[in-house]
């Protein structure tokens, strides 16, 4: 596997890509110790990339949770319902955070 030179640290979270043999790119995410993922949870982190049929495509970072929407407006408001009905009250992420992602390639 080859690892892409880019690297990205963020308050939640270290990023970092790598290719398989195949070049697909594959993403890699390590949480902070400090993010609570139980009871009293603070916050829930979905990557967020254009699909290749249109609009935009979300899933959770150590959850089951996957979305999709035409539109930004409309992927917040399916990934606010998403989350809703997937954790019961009691257990709710005070915070949702989409962390946008979009790969351009260039020419050299």
């Amino acid at each position: 596997m080859n690892m892409a030179p880019r690297r990205q640290h963020e308050g939640y979270g270290r990023f970092a890509w790598v290719y398989d043999p195949e070049g697909n790119k594959i993403e890699l995410w390590e949480p902070k110790k400090r993010v609570a993922y139980f009871r009293g949870m603070k916050e829930i982190i979905f990557v967020v990339e254009e699909s290749p049929e249109g609009g935009y495509q979300a899933r959770a970072l150590g959850h089951s949770i996957f979305t999709d929407g035409d539109d930004l407006e409309q992927l917040k408001a399916n990934v606010k319902d998403a989350v809703a009905t997937h954790f019961d009250p009691d257990r709710m992420p005070k915070v949702i955070r989409l962390h946008m992602v979009k790969e351009i390639v260039i020419a050299a």
